[in-house]
């Protein structure tokens, strides 16, 4: 089953995507798979990560802020806006694409672990996900 799935997003940040995701895996009964998600953007990424602690998240935020920062002198693509060049690199440096295999039933995520959509850009947008389940 290859299917697509819209995510909105209100602005930059981690946004929890595994509901959407566990509801397809469920909706399709299969009980040992691999389900495989692809995100069809150049300034967003997949991610899988801790899904309780919220700092956790606020802090890989901060982080890859301060390594990618908007208004470097160096770029040359900014017809977008200040947040569009370094999006692009936050997405080169993160995933565009995550395999996860689907055990009874399941996804076979950690007990701390949820798959996020990581919006680089600030303003609002709808991100397309593919997903594979074989």
């Amino acid at each position: 089953m290859i299917k697509s799935i819209n995510i909105r997003v209100p602005a930059q940040g981690l946004h929890d995507i595994t509901s959407q995701i566990k509801a397809l895996v469920a909706e399709q009964g299969l009980q040992d798979s691999l389900c495989t998600l692809f995100i069809q953007h150049t300034s967003a990424s997949l991610l899988i990560q801790e899904n309780y602690d919220s700092s956790a998240r606020i802090d890989l935020e901060n982080w890859l802020n301060r390594l990618v920062p908007e208004n470097d002198t160096l770029y040359t693509h900014t017809l977008e806006g200040a947040d569009d060049m370094p999006a692009h690199i936050k997405s080169a440096l993160t995933a565009s694409s995550l395999s996860i295999p689907v055990v009874s039933g399941q996804l076979a995520l950690g007990t701390w672990q949820g798959v996020f959509l990581w919006e680089h850009r600030h303003r609002p947008a709808i991100r397309k996900v593919v997903v594979h389940l074989c």
